[in-house]
């Protein structure tokens, strides 16, 4: 991930909302109604950290209107910024596909 605009992602209104909250599977509109976020914010934003590898698009599910609806779930699990003297580093750590699939494991024991 390039740390330009990683952290200039980070710094966009909502966005750090949106990646706290995406540690479950949501769609643009669950976003928006639970952060209170306007819907078209909430599309450029999810656009944004998509494009910066912060947020992926984890499926298309069936809504209750019956349409494919995309939803989003967060790629990493820790971002750290450090600033030393006149320059920083970010260091993301990635979500690792095993808990993505446990997540998934228990989130569909739940549901039943």
């Amino acid at each position: 991930m390039e740390s330009d605009r990683t952290l200039a992602a980070l710094g966009n209104e909502y966005n750090p909302d949106i990646l706290r909250a995406a540690e479950e599977p949501h769609s643009a509109q669950e976003f928006s109604e639970m952060l209170d976020i306007p819907i078209a914010t909430c599309y450029r934003r999810i656009e944004e950290l998509t494009a910066v590898g912060l947020l992926k698009l984890h499926d298309r599910v069936l809504s209750d209107e019956h349409r494919r609806t995309n939803v989003y779930r967060r790629e990493v699990d820790e971002i750290v910024v450090r600033f030393d003297d006149d320059d920083y580093t970010v260091t993301v750590t990635e979500r690792p596909e095993v808990k993505n699939k446990l997540d998934d494991v228990w989130r569909k024991i739940a549901q039943e």
